[in-house]
């Protein structure tokens, strides 16, 4: 099937064209891409503030002339249909001009995070053969033109970087926009609209490609789910490029609903609190180190939270003790969100129980959302047991990007993709995450892949062996540890930092702790045994207490 400005076979797996033909004639896709879907919304709210970034507002017809112009720049720029753009912005307005310029010109944004560094952006580049790198200038202390620098010459097929700000050598993004000159391409809406990013358990992460169809999908029953409507004001106070803040509602869902967005640079409630405050905020998603700060700033805080309704809370488990805080301590009702970029996203509905939402992790969005909770052996497990979630449906992905073995491992031969997760189902149909089978970490949110951390610890020379695992944390959830088996001098946990950081790793994937051991307990098969090294770290708690 011919279609303009997708990732052609064998880069991406697309639908079935069964399951897409049915997924069209209940309605579930409706044939919109992002260009159409703001260029509706504009029409419809056009008058209603869509965006708010610091003292700047602009209503939905101001974004979408903008996102017009920076498409016919795009193009005028030489980006052409089916072309990839990492996109690595903080939550400031530009990323969406960047991004519906980049929809509305063809091309397909690749959603970095302001964390990754020159390991992530280079892997992301190199992969996509990326031809252009979005940045801003400076963001949280960190001067991404250095990082860019690195990158252009580490990928000579990248062929320019554009940045929000002072450009250094680079390109300023403000050169970017034109006046409309010409047609733009109309892509289909069953192709790839943007390549997302897995959280996953090996290496750096896989690249979900998203189609218009299945993601506006989603976006649009997220939003009903959610209540949003024209009086609703969101607040995104993760990184927007983020899964969960981009569309669960998340902005996109807020664009749907002709709401208006919000935009918080960093987390912390000293910021954020205000701006609840000034805006009168509504909703807002946040992962649980957010929330418990939150929680435990609100009695000190002077200002007034009473607009806000809504406080989802996703990424990682949300313990049930301070699920049952937020609303004698927020005044609000919370919300659980259960997701994963690769698709399927559950919510507690705000009409259930409090009883239900404080201990479960919701229920799926779609009628024709498919679960399956196996054992081992790919077996069903008998209803309440624990099981390996597989999931499949009309927003869930059937194949990474250019992964091809990596998916026949992460996906059924049936297209089921395999979580990872391990869950429990209610009666009721809600889920109740019990934790991951895959040997991720999730520090906050944040998704650490060991073998990745430890692939760059075996790079330094006084490493002989490595093995990182998760150390439960009150306030994170998980934190990391590194064990590792010297190779001559042992190395120290500050030396190994500094070695990890000058190799252009994230700053959230840093060991929070570095044990130095003589050697590594095994399982039967001769297998490093990560349960025992956890053994280890918890009598060792143990003693410290």
């Amino acid at each position: 099937m011919p279609v303009l400005g997708a990732i052609g076979e064998p880069d991406w797996v697309p639908f079935p064209p069964a399951a897409a033909r049915r997924y069209r004639e209940v309605g579930h896709w409706t044939g919109e891409t992002f260009g159409d879907f703001l260029a509706a919304r504009a029409a419809r709210f056009a008058d209603l503030v869509a965006v708010v970034d610091g003292d700047r507002r602009w209503t939905y017809a101001e974004l979408d002339e903008r996102a017009t112009r920076m498409a016919h720049g795009w193009r005028a720029r030489g980006i052409e249909p089916g072309d990839r753009v990492v996109v690595q912005l903080p939550n400031v307005a530009e990323f969406f001009t960047v991004v519906f310029g980049l929809f509305r010109a063809g091309a397909i944004p690749v959603f970095a995070l302001p964390a990754h560094r020159a390991n992530e952006i280079t892997y992301f580049c190199e992969h996509t053969d990326a031809v252009a790198y979005v940045i801003a200038d400076r963001d949280g202390g960190f001067d991404y033109r250095t990082l860019a620098d690195h990158v252009r010459a580490a990928v000579p097929g990248l062929r320019a970087v554009y940045v929000h700000g002072d450009p250094g050598a680079h390109t300023s993004l403000a050169e970017v926009p034109v006046d409309p000159d010409g047609e733009l391409p109309e892509p289909d809406p069953g192709s790839v609209a943007f390549l997302q990013l897995s959280g996953g358990s090996t290496g750096v992460p896989k690249l979900i490609p998203r189609t218009h169809d299945d993601y506006l999908y989603s976006v649009r029953e997220s939003a009903v789910i959610c209540g949003l409507d024209i009086s609703s004001v969101y607040l995104v106070a993760l990184p927007v490029a983020h899964n969960f803040p981009l569309s669960s509602p998340g902005v996109l869902g807020a664009l749907h609903a002709g709401s208006r967005i919000v935009l918080a640079p960093t987390p912390g409630p000293d910021v954020v609190f205000p701006l609840i405050e000034r805006e009168r905020v509504t909703i807002t998603g946040v992962v649980p180190p957010i929330a418990l700060l939150w929680l435990d700033a609100a009695p000190r805080h002077t200002a007034d939270l009473s607009s806000l309704r809504v406080l989802q809370v996703g990424g990682a488990k949300f313990a049930e003790a301070a699920a049952r805080r937020v609303r004698p301590e927020l005044g609000c009702a919370l919300q659980q969100v259960f997701g994963m970029a690769e698709g399927l996203v559950n919510y507690t509905r705000l009409d259930d129980d409090e009883d239900l939402v404080a201990i479960s992790q919701g229920s799926p969005i779609s009628p024709d959302d498919e679960l399956r909770l196996v054992d081992d052996e790919d077996v069903e497990v008998a209803p309440g047991e624990v099981g390996h979630l597989l999931t499949r449906g009309p927003y869930t992905i059937r194949g990474y990007y250019r992964a091809a073995e990596h998916n026949t491992v992460a996906f059924t031969d049936d297209g089921f993709y395999r979580t990872g997760d391990l869950v429990r189902r209610l009666p009721s149909g809600h889920l109740v995450v019990e934790g991951r089978a895959k040997d991720q970490i999730n520090r906050g949110g944040e998704k650490v892949a060991a073998e990745e951390v430890e692939n760059h610890l075996l790079a330094h020379p006084a490493v002989h062996d490595a093995a990182v695992v998760a150390v439960p944390d009150p306030f994170l959830g998980e934190r990391t540890c590194a064990f590792v088996v010297p190779l001559g001098t042992p190395p120290t946990g500050p030396q190994l930092r500094a070695f990890l950081r000058a190799r252009g790793l994230a700053a959230y994937k840093i060991p929070d702790r570095v044990e130095v051991v003589p050697s590594f307990p095994h399982t039967g098969v001769g297998k490093t045994s990560r349960k025992d090294l956890r053994a280890q770290l918890a009598a060792t708690a143990a003693r410290e207490e």
